[in-house]
């Protein structure tokens, strides 16, 4: 008599953490488009082969670990880049004065919540290397780029926290909007390098419809999202956000989106401080 088991098949598995490693991708390659292509090279590969995942590990880590793999072997696309060439060349070329892994390590642990063990788990090593992977990282990106920020956010508490988490990383706020309206004349009036935005807003405004007209009045510039619901905007089906912070948040975790988000920038007023 086979024992029952309440043990979820690997295609459900899969299909939990998905979302999560569409948000690993984006954020770590920049970009929606290639992000979500690396996340189906990911899921060709266990369909090609079940046995890459590590059953050993926890499913979420077992999948980032597949990924990893990919990535490695496409290599970094790094050696050629021009710093004077396409926004997606410049971002290659600062990514080529990074330690290797070290936003890796920054990503897992700060916006998926790895633990260093289970980082080294992914990436390879120990998880004393992890760790020290997790401390250049924060100094080598927390150091290139500073930047003028606006913050729209209903509530009055998260806003003034998020203000003073970007200052201490010595970010300028230029503004911190309630709702849509307010949002859009702000940005018009002082116009941001970047935009931390919550999704949902006072007066039942949308953030992303406050974002989008941003971006059509002044042009395009990084954006990190703000949401408790982050599988909605994490399906693959339309355009979505590149960053995004899940309620509640860390600091750490804002710390290192905007610090990604600002290195991926394509925004010209941004100062490098390298």
């Amino acid at each position: 008599m086979t024992e029952a088991t309440d043990k979820p098949d690997l295609a459900t598995q899969i299909a939990d953490e998905l979302p999560y490693l569409r948000r690993y991708a984006r954020a770590l390659t920049g970009n929606q488009q290639t992000g979500d292509h690396y996340a189906a090279a990911t899921l060709e590969a266990l369909l090609a082969d079940q046995e890459v995942f590590n059953t050993k590990l926890s499913p979420k880590a077992a999948l980032f670990r597949v990924f990893h793999q990919i990535w490695v072997s496409s290599g970094s696309p790094v050696e050629e880049a021009d710093q004077t060439g396409s926004p997606e060349a410049r971002a290659q070329w600062r990514l080529s004065g990074l330690t290797q892994n070290t936003r890796e390590a920054l990503l897992l642990h700060s916006i998926e919540g790895f633990r260093a063990e289970e980082i080294a788990s992914i990436i390879g090593g120990t998880a004393d290397e992890a760790s020290a992977l997790l401390s250049i990282a924060r100094s080598e990106m927390s150091n290139s780029i500073r930047g003028r920020i606006m913050i729209i956010e209903d509530e009055a508490i998260i806003a003034m926290d998020i203000r003073a988490i970007v200052e201490d990383m010595g970010h300028d706020v230029t503004s911190m909007a309630r709702t849509r309206d307010e949002a859009v004349k702000l940005a018009r009036r002082d116009p941001p390098d970047m935009i931390l935005a919550d999704i949902q807003l006072a007066d039942r405004s949308s953030g992303i419809d406050a974002v989008n007209h941003i971006l059509k009045e002044l042009g395009d510039r990084p954006i990190v999202f703000i949401t408790a619901f982050p599988e909605r905007l994490l399906t693959g089906a339309r355009p979505e956000p590149a960053f995004l912070i899940t309620k509640p948040y860390t600091e750490e975790q804002v710390q290192s989106a905007v610090s990604q988000a600002m290195f991926f920038s394509s925004t010209e007023t941004l100062r490098s401080q390298a």
